[in-house]
C-alpha cells in the first residue's frame, strides 16, 4: 500500500516539474548573449594559447634534436591573437560613428 501512495505522490508532483516556463525578458536574453559571446573569446584565447604552446614545444624539439626542422606537408595557419575582450556594447558604439551637426 505504502508504494502505491509513494507512486501516485511522485505522479502528482512531476506534472508540476513538466510545466512550462515562462519566455526569458530582454535583460535575461542580453545577459544570456553576452556569457556567449565571452565564452567564444574565452575559447579563441585558449586556442591561441595552445598554438604558441605547440610552437614552442616543436622549435625546442626540433633545436635539441639537432634534427632541424622538417618540410611541412601541409602549411599550418599562423597562430592568430584574438586581442582583448570587447563587450558587444563597446564594439557596437566604436563602429558607430557620432552624427555632426550641419
Amino acid at each position: 500500500m505504502k508504494k502505491i501512495l509513494l507512486l501516485i505522490s511522485v505522479l502528482a508532483l512531476s506534472g508540476a516539474a513538466l510545466a512550462k516556463l515562462p519566455a526569458p525578458s530582454d535583460e535575461a536574453k542580453a545577459k544570456a548573449a553576452e556569457a556567449a559571446a565571452k565564452t567564444a573569446h574565452a575559447n579563441k584565447v585558449a586556442d591561441y594559447q595552445l598554438c604558441k604552446s605547440r610552437e614552442k614545444v616543436a622549435a625546442h624539439y626540433y633545436k635539441t634534436t639537432g634534427k632541424g626542422k622538417p618540410a611541412a606537408k601541409e602549411a599550418t595557419p599562423a597562430c592568430t591573437d584574438p586581442g582583448a575582450y570587447k563587450p558587444a556594447e563597446q564594439a557596437a558604439a566604436s563602429s558607430a560613428k557620432p552624427a555632426g551637426k550641419c
